[in-house]
């Protein structure tokens, strides 16, 4: 039998100023270890601290402009776009335009505080 979801939890977020994140799967929400997805909404001029996770990250922007710095480079991941970041890659994540962003993210085990290995901020 399908389980219903009924609702996502809301997770504390790292960065400034605060994003919303709202867990529909996940180790807070429904105890899952294998995957979690997240919606986020992002404000403009948010800003995270830089990670080297160890969950692959895969980002579908559904709305305004994502920005996703790594060690190669820049890229603005726009709505209807997405992006794939892997374990163990230095990322930081942002959002430069006056919109912010709203995005899908699924990591791949699930998301953990200790698991994402931020930066000192």
């Amino acid at each position: 039998m399908p389980t219903l979801i009924e609702q996502p939890s809301r997770i504390e977020a790292a960065g400034a100023p605060p994003k919303r994140i709202d867990e529909y799967v996940g180790l807070v929400n429904t105890g899952t270890a294998a995957v979690s997805v997240a919606l986020m909404r992002s404000p403009s001029g948010w800003v995270e601290p830089g990670q080297t996770p160890e969950f692959d990250e895969f980002t579908v922007v559904l709305r305004g402009t994502l920005r996703v710095e790594s060690r190669d480079g820049i890229l603005d991941v726009l709505a209807g776009q997405a992006v794939a970041t892997r374990a163990g890659e230095w990322v930081r994540y942002s959002c430069p335009t006056p919109e912010g962003a709203e995005y899908l993210a699924v990591c791949v085990p699930a998301f953990a505080p200790e698991t994402v290995h931020r930066d000192p901020e």
